[in-house]
């Protein structure tokens, strides 16, 4: 660790990664540039994660900071993530990936060279193993971009790497906790800056990501079901700003099953697109019926 106070903190929510989270830490130790604070938010996890963070924490190779709480889901560990950052920077790293080892001062010297209050932070890659990029690289040409033009404007595939300025995430809420359920859409947040701000594109590599089967990509039509409140909170945002009618139709749907799964009735009366969400009852009722299907024991 070096003199000058760090301006990243790397943040990783966790649940019962005790398998799998020395990954991450031995990849922290052999970053070039070691001036950042690592963030554990221990989310209610029951096996060895306590212990082993305690072990890095002696050890003193790596400043971290360590916070437990009782289980909330992702969202619930981002959320507690941004109210004790203090660094100009954050950027999560989740318990299952890890940061190549230049990936630090990359974000650093990037940063150095083009900070501005004017952006929200920047948009890097994710990469697997083998050091492929997940889905497609950004376009060479733009220097700027919402997250929502890079999908549907330019075109990109594939997850990203968010590096954000605290300043700016702390601007907007929290996502809600809905009693029962786990999981709300961080991309929530993430559509909520894209109305007011853009990304800096750095087409390099700041996570290698390997998607877990327990993980929640892989499962995505169980959360679907067992999340529907916090689901459709995040369709109702998405349907307040579609980025354009095929965006909005499938929003509605989706929005509909979840009111289906949750046994609300006023979804209708709740919705920012009443008339289109009548119009689209048979499709998620269709949606409601597939998910179903996908999550039968």
């Amino acid at each position: 660790m070096t003199g000058k106070p760090p301006i990243l903190t790397v943040f990783t929510p966790t649940y019962n990664r005790a398998y799998i989270l020395p990954q991450l830490y031995q990849s922290l130790i052999k970053q070039t540039n070691p001036n950042f604070i690592w963030l554990i938010v221990d989310d209610g996890s029951s096996d060895e994660t306590k212990t082993l963070v305690k072990k890095w924490i002696k050890e003193g190779i790596l400043h971290i900071t360590y916070i437990y709480q009782e289980n909330q889901g992702m969202h619930g560990g981002h959320n507690t993530a941004y109210k004790n950052i203090d660094t100009e920077l954050n950027v999560c790293i989740d318990s299952d990936d890890f940061m190549p080892d230049d990936a630090v001062e990359t974000i650093l010297n990037f940063w150095k060279k083009n900070k501005s209050d004017k952006v929200a932070g920047i948009v890097g890659l994710d990469v697997d193993k083998t050091g492929q990029v997940i889905g497609t690289k950004m376009p060479e040409q733009i220097k700027t971009s919402t997250l929502t033009d890079l999908y549907h404007k330019y075109g990109v595939k594939g997850d990203k790497k968010l590096v954000l300025r605290t300043e700016v995430v702390k601007k907007y809420p929290p996502y809600p906790l809905f009693e029962g359920e786990r999981f709300v859409p961080l991309g929530y947040l993430y559509s909520l800056i894209d109305q007011n701000y853009e990304l800096l594109i750095l087409n390099k590599p700041l996570c290698v990501v390997e998607y877990m089967d327990d993980g929640s990509t892989r499962n995505i039509f169980k959360q679907y079901r067992n999340n529907p409140k916090g689901f459709a909170f995040s369709r109702i945002q998405r349907m307040k700003s579609p980025y354009n009618t095929k965006d909005l139709i499938k929003n509605t749907i989706h929005y509909i099953s979840h009111s289906l799964f949750s046994k609300n009735r006023q979804f209708i009366k709740q919705s920012p697109r009443k008339l289109l969400t009548v119009m689209l009852i048979p499709f998620g009722i269709m949606l409601y019926f597939y998910t179903l299907y996908k999550t039968r024991k």
